[in-house]
Parts: C-alpha cells; structure tokens; sequence
C-alpha cells in the first residue's frame, strides 16, 4: 500500500514523513525544499504478531508494511506547471490514497508561502490545483466520446456521467465528495482522477496543544471540510513525532505519557488508512515464521490465499481458520482443535480481521 504525503510548502509534512518512517528526508525552512519523491516503508503495528511469535516460537516475525511517499510541496498554478506542478500530480497518480498536511499552529520562525495561518484556504489551494487537473483530463474524455457517439449512440449514458462529475468539479467539489453509487463508482476508478482518491487531513498542531488533541479554530476547520467531503483527519504534532522517533522504546513510552498521548501519530495515520481503504489483515503462524497480510474487507478465502501465493489461489482447497482471540484463549492450537474452534472454510468464506488461517491447496 502506498500512501503519499502531501501539502503546501512549509507545513511539516517532510518533518512528519521523517518522523514516521526515519528516512531522513532534508526538512528545511523553505519552499521546494523536496523535489522528488521520499519514499520510506514502515511495518504495521500489530501487537498480535509479538503474541503469536511467542506462543509458536517463531523464527520470523513479518509485519505487513506501508509505503509513504513525501511528495514535493504544491503552489498555486500547480496544473498549469507553476513550481514542481506537473511532477507533484504525477505522483499523486501512483498512491492509493493521500494524507495531506495542513498546518494548524502558528509560528513566526517558519515561512508560510502565503503569508499567514490558514487551513481551509491551504486545503482549497491543493484541491483546486487537483480538480483543474481533472477537468483537463475529463475534457479530453469527453471530447473523444463525443466523436465516437456519431457512430455510437449508446455512448451517451458515459457522455452524461463525464458531464456530471465535470460540472461537480466546476463547483469546486472534488470526486470523493460524491454520492455515487457501485456502477458510477467503478466507471470513476477507470478515469484515475485525482480528487476521487481518499485522503486523510493530517492537522499539524503546536507541540504545546498536543495534550487537548489539538482542539482549535484551525483544527475544527480541517475537521469541517473532511466531513463535507468524506474525508478523515487525524491530529498530529510533526514536532512532537520527530522527537519520539529520536528515542529508544521505554523512553518513547515515558514521552508519549508525560505528554498525554496515546498512540503515535504513525499508529493514527495506519489504522486511519486501513479503515479509509476498507482494509483488514489476516494473519499466519508457525514455527518458521508468524505473519500479517493485508486484504481488503470483504475478500474471500481464495484471495487471500493469492496474497501468500498464486498457486494458493489457483489451487484452494480449504481455509483452517480460528480467530486470533479464541486461539489465544485455547492457548494452543491443538488445544483449540479439541474445543471445536477450529473451522474449515471453503471457498464463499469472507475473511475477517484477526482470522489465522492456513490454507490447503493443491495444484
């Protein structure tokens, strides 16, 4: 899964994407400052795993992991090349879904490229540049689809939709703000337009509001413009994370209590993503090795078994499956067979989060 960090100049979003991954992306007080593309993987926290790696002994523990992508900061005219316009948005093209950074403290110390404090005009600054790039890009579609209804009537039902969205993206709603329903949704995921793609607000806080979650003017208008357009947020201080990230295990825990904090913000930003793109990870275990793996929600036992391989795929046969908690209630595997807690799926199961399965397969 690749997620890609982005904002406006200056609004801590290579601080935060350092942070989160220790890629040591330079962080500097001025615009531009990335130009191509961090990238940094990160393991998935999942304590089930530790549980697992000591219940069967393991000799490997693999963690599902996320891609982040610190992408270069947008200005205004971005669609029309202004800055690094037409690189950022071509990598934009490539993530599953966008966490964007909107700064939400002030600090004279730290340039902002437009001069003063302001989260909604910083969100409306990126999404216009993303719905200009988009009404280009429908336009080209809709002008094809115009020349091939001279021959092809049936191609009007696709001309009204493309002018549907378009009209959308001319009042400025961008594409996932949209009550669309399965068969709009599908067609919409072939136009790889980059408003459709979810986004979480990353709402950057003073390391002095950390401990209230941030709860301020500028934080509630991040939070007003994520409901209107079925986005998320989450609170972090950039700050605060690039200080944790410097210590060691224990004297992160002392931090984070003085602090009042609960989780880290890498903790928010994965399960925010994993419940944004309708994801679980189902899990293995063994003594060579215990293992999460990501599918999205709703998946079936075969496609799951894709994940580990395709012959698993192409082959399946059944799924032994118990959830995590009622194995580690037994204590044991065997111990759970003798319960009957053990199942034996076939292939119309629908995997659940936590589910430790291993599969049977043959080919």
């Amino acid at each position: 899964m690749k997620l890609g960090i982005v904002g406006l100049p200056n609004v801590g979003k290579s601080t935060l994407f350092n942070a989160i991954t220790s890629a040591g992306a330079e962080a500097s007080n001025y615009p531009f400052c990335t130009i191509e593309p961090n990238v940094g993987m990160v393991t998935v926290p999942d304590e089930r795993l530790r549980v697992l790696h000591d219940m069967y002994q393991s000799k490997k523990t693999i963690y599902t992991t996320i891609e982040f992508y610190d992408i270069a900061g947008l200005v205004r005219g971005a669609s029309k090349g202004e800055g690094l316009g037409n690189k950022f948005l071509g990598h934009i093209r490539e993530v599953a879904a966008i966490v964007h950074v909107v700064r939400c403290f002030d600090d004279p110390n730290v340039v902002h490229v437009d001069g003063v404090t302001n989260p909604a005009s910083d969100i409306e600054t990126i999404n216009l540049e993303l719905i200009f790039s988009d009404l280009e890009l429908l336009q080209r579609r809709l002008d094809k689809a115009v020349k091939m209804l001279k021959g092809d009537k049936s191609i009007q039902a696709e001309i009204d939709f493309l002018n549907k969205i378009k009209g959308a993206l001319e009042e400025g709603k961008p594409i996932r703000a949209l009550d669309l329903d399965d068969t709009e949704k599908g067609f919409v995921a072939g136009l790889d337009l980059l408003t459709a793609k979810p986004v979480i607000y990353a709402a950057n806080i003073a390391e002095a509001e950390v401990g209230n979650e941030g709860d301020n003017a500028y934080t509630a208008q991040v939070r007003a413009i994520a409901e209107a357009e079925g986005a998320r947020v989450v609170v972090v201080s950039a700050k605060v994370e690039a200080e944790l990230a410097e210590l060691d295990e224990d004297e992160r825990q002392v931090f984070m209590q003085e602090l009042g904090l609960k989780e880290s913000g890498l903790d928010k930003l994965v399960k925010t993503s994993y419940v944004l793109l309708d994801l679980i990870s189902f899990l293995t275990a063994g003594e060579p090795e215990v293992r999460a793996w990501t599918v999205r929600r709703g998946a079936k036992a075969p496609e799951a078994a894709g994940k580990i391989h395709s012959d698993f795929e192409r082959g399946f046969i059944r799924a032994e499956t118990i959830s995590y908690e009622n194995l580690i209630a037994c204590g044991s595997l065997p111990a759970a067979r003798e319960k009957g807690l053990v199942r034996s799926e076939g292939k119309e199961y629908i995997v659940k989060d936590g589910d430790v399965i291993h599969f049977l397969f043959n080919v």
